[in-house]
């Protein structure tokens, strides 16, 4: 018999659908460091910087990635690379360091309030208070959404942002630290996400069971994993589970 005493949960296209909120998050907080800084300078009357949002947009993510390959240990830390990418693009461009650095900090500022605009599952809090009633809750995440400000933060009194730790999923530290935070073991856990290769496999390879969310899929899974086409589903595995001799 299964006897589970905790679960984690991925976020992103787990608990919400996630692709229409990052295109208007990256459009929004470029659009609006563009805005905000020609405004700033005309009011100053200096010239406008020569970025322009194409050419721009292109130039940002070719610094993210620089930063990635030439400091491998923050290749996850999104935060990290995106705030060292703006203020370097924008002190090429012509700001002082420390107008740059400002500025790229309020551009992050305007990416978070655009990147906790998530429309959780219409299931997902009830699912998440009812479990919570049985089983220590906790979150994992790849993604740089700020955790206590997203939607359903109040469901998660563990949070791991894995980037945060310079381990992203699947490197099994972010499972290991919600584990020891949630005071239970992997045999006693389950995980629940939608990435084979970042959630099912790291989860089942150190013994945690897994929940993987997918519409569709036929192969033959690994032991201690299951499929289920949406998070609404979680429930009647569970209770299959803890059943099952």
């Amino acid at each position: 018999m299964v006897t589970l005493d905790a679960i984690t949960f991925d976020l992103d296209d787990t608990l919400w659908d996630n692709q229409g909120v990052m295109l208007k998050t990256e459009e929004g907080h470029y659009r609006w460091l563009l805005e905000s800084l020609a405004a700033w300078r005309a009011a100053r009357q200096e010239a406008p910087l020569p970025l322009t949002y194409d050419e721009g947009v292109a130039d940002y993510l070719q610094r993210r990635q620089q930063w990635a390959s030439q400091v491998p240990e923050r290749r996850g830390d999104f935060t990290w690379l995106r705030l060292r990418a703006l203020e370097a693009q924008l002190e090429t461009s012509g700001l002082p360091r420390s107008a740059a650095l400002l500025w790229a900090a309020a551009a992050m500022n305007e990416f978070h309030r655009l990147r906790v605009q998530v429309t959780p599952h219409p299931e997902a809090a009830g699912l998440l208070s009812a479990l919570a009633e049985r089983y220590r809750l906790a979150a994992i995440t790849n993604g740089n959404i700020h955790l206590k400000r997203q939607p359903l933060a109040a469901h998660f009194p563990v949070a791991i942002a894995a980037g945060e730790l310079l381990a992203p999923k699947p490197d099994p530290k972010p499972f290991l630290t919600a584990l020891e935070r949630l005071n239970t073991v992997p045999q006693r856990a389950m995980h629940v996400g939608d990435s084979w290769n970042e959630d099912v496999l790291p989860a089942q390879q150190l013994g945690m069971h897994a929940a993987w969310v997918a519409e569709c899929g036929d192969q033959t899974l690994p032991e201690r994993v299951h499929r289920v086409a949406h998070v609404k589903e979680l429930p009647e595995l569970i209770e299959w589970l803890e059943k099952r001799a």
